[in-house]
């Protein structure tokens, strides 16, 4: 077997009483990318490695609960969260990261930036829910990670939460952490969501996914006319859902990687 040509490399950074298991690939400007409810790391993979081919160090750090990263999951909100990135941040020294949340990274990416804006260079939420989205598809999402259903039950429910008709949900029976999943959300449910939401005063980058429950192509513009079009900017991917990750790996990264220069160069 091959040797990958950007392999992947490990290491463990501590705050307190929390112990965070950093995945790292490739060298350059840190792009720290964040998984989504109740899913580690992994489906970022594939994105990554194109990040370190584009001259940039992709980070990712397994969230508590997860790939031997520990710390307290009850009581805690998504400022405790963001605080396991800053710390993240910090361990590669000096320069600021790029913040890429999927789904429901995207509030701890947003947390982050909120939080600690001399660590933020910019935000990348990658399939954001709508602040109004319709409430029954939290019911897909739980029995997308149900195994204790059917595998033709849980793949109908993969299909109307996370992928586009074109793609193969086959690959997300695998990979959930329903337990973390339920305190992601208590964290969220303690947090008010005004206290995250405009992200700081971070340049934004808005990845959307043509067939997206959660953010329906009708209201593509509602963040950039909350939050500003000084700050926001839009990216389009098609033949994608709300899973996008292992949908469309190459155009997340490059988007990723064309946003990630333009803040260099600010």
């Amino acid at each position: 077997m091959s040797t990958p040509t950007y392999p992947l490399q490990e290491h463990i950074v501590r705050h307190g009483d929390v112990r965070i298991r950093v995945t790292a690939c490739g060298k350059g400007a840190p792009v720290v990318l964040l998984p989504s409810l109740g899913r580690d790391i992994e489906d970022f993979h594939a994105v990554a490695e194109a990040l370190a081919a584009s001259g940039l160090r992709a980070l990712m750090p397994s969230p508590r609960g997860m790939n031997g990263s520990t710390g307290p999951l009850a009581g805690i909100t998504l400022h405790d969260f963001a605080a396991d990135i800053a710390a993240v941040i910090r361990h590669e020294g000096e320069t600021p990261a790029l913040v890429a949340g999927h789904a429901f990274g995207n509030w701890v990416a947003r947390t982050t930036a909120t939080d600690y804006p001399e660590l933020v260079s910019g935000v990348a939420v990658l399939a954001a829910a709508h602040k109004d989205f319709p409430r029954s598809l939290r019911l897909d999402i739980d029995g997308s990670m149900n195994v204790a259903l059917p595998r033709e039950q849980r793949l109908a429910h993969l299909r109307a939460a996370f992928f586009a008709p074109c793609n193969d949900p086959d690959g997300w029976l695998e990979g959930w952490f329903p337990s973390v999943a339920l305190a992601q959300r208590a964290a969220s449910a303690a947090t008010p969501t005004a206290t995250w939401w405009p992200a700081g005063t971070a340049p934004l980058l808005d990845v959307q996914a043509d067939s997206d429950p959660f953010a329906p192509q009708s209201g593509a513009h509602l963040l950039r006319d909350e939050l500003g079009a000084d700050r926001v900017s839009i990216v389009l991917i098609k033949n994608a859902g709300h899973a996008l990750l292992p949908e469309q790996p190459e155009a997340v990264a490059r988007v990723l990687a064309d946003f990630a220069k333009q803040q260099l160069i600010r």
